[in-house]
């Protein structure tokens, strides 16, 4: 199998789990195993606990790691399920949790997989092919409102609404059945002048039903709902992220383990009793150095935020 993926910050990723001999951690989206191989290499001797629901990636996984095979159990989920994955294991906590959030490459570079904007491919999107739901079945069964709705939130795309109203009524003649077919729509809705400036006119629309096809916010805010209580004291929950719909829930979730007051100002004790669970490894999240931007361009809108449990 050949492999040019190349794991964001897995520098920075390394040093901020601390990774302990002995110690127990979870890389929830596995991947193509970049960062889970990197830090097996770095710390031989932790065990590692290795989530996807992608069944390809899984494999991909498997022969990565061989070497390290008798540290490494592979599971098929959701991350989402993170605490019942545990559970199973018989594993009660953690020494560290890594998510990296989104699609990874080798999805985005499997033309057939639908993903990519680059590639023509029937509409797919998912991450777990067992999936009922697929990038086809919204964009040519959701009403017009609700795939604007999809496009403008999960997007950000200041078109969302023109766009929906060009893909109903391309889809009233013959469906669009590939995401050639979609990027043609998305072309003739966004004016001239506006595709001209930025990145490809495509780029928010396809993340916004890739994120709607997977649920991929839902399941963020489930798993971090689970991970800091999963961890031991001083155990670590690094979150590797690439939007701001997905690092703002993250900024959010870490900021209400901080133990900040909540009472009202006028009030002259505090009686809110709230009590830290962590502590930020890092104010403000780390971004990739100038040399990683040059070498892996992908990496140019990553942050990583990383949480120590008390």
């Amino acid at each position: 199998m050949h492999f040019a993926h190349e794991p964001v910050l897995l520098k920075e990723t390394i040093e901020a789990l601390g990774l302990k001999s002995g110690g127990i951690y979870v890389d929830c989206t596995l991947g193509a195993a970049g960062h889970s191989l990197g830090m097996l290499t770095s710390n031989p001797a932790i065990r590692l606990i290795g989530i996807d629901q992608d069944g390809e990636a899984l494999d991909r996984a498997k022969y990565r790691l061989t070497a390290y095979a008798t540290q490494v159990t592979l599971v098929r989920d959701n991350f989402r399920n993170l605490r019942s994955i545990l559970h199973r294991l018989d594993i009660p906590q953690v020494a560290g949790i890594l998510m990296d959030i989104g699609v990874s490459s080798p999805q985005l570079d499997d033309g057939d997989r639908g993903f990519s904007y680059h590639q023509d491919a029937r509409l797919d999107m998912r991450m777990d092919q067992d999936s009922a739901l697929d990038a086809w079945t919204i964009v040519n069964t959701y009403d017009q409102k609700e795939l604007t709705k999809i496009i403008a939130e999960y997007g950000e795309e200041r078109w969302a609404a023109r766009i929906a109203q060009f893909i109903v009524a391309e889809r009233s003649k013959e469906p669009v059945d590939t995401t050639g077919d979609l990027v043609t729509v998305i072309k003739k809705a966004i004016p001239a002048g506006a595709r001209a400036k930025g990145p490809h006119p495509a780029r928010r629309t396809f993340q916004a039903l890739r994120i709607a096809v997977n649920d991929e916010l839902g399941a963020l805010e489930q798993a971090l709902g689970q991970a800091v209580d999963l961890l031991e004291t001083g155990g670590r929950l690094a979150v590797i992220t690439f939007h701001s719909l997905e690092d703002r829930i993250v900024k959010e979730n870490f900021q209400a383990l901080l133990g900040q007051c909540t009472c009202p100002p006028s009030l002259p004790v505090c009686i809110c009793k709230n009590k830290a669970i962590i502590r930020l490894v890092n104010r403000k999240p780390i971004e990739a150095s100038q040399r990683e931007l040059e070498s892996n361009p992908r990496s140019r809108s990553a942050k990583l935020r990383i949480v120590e449990k008390l």
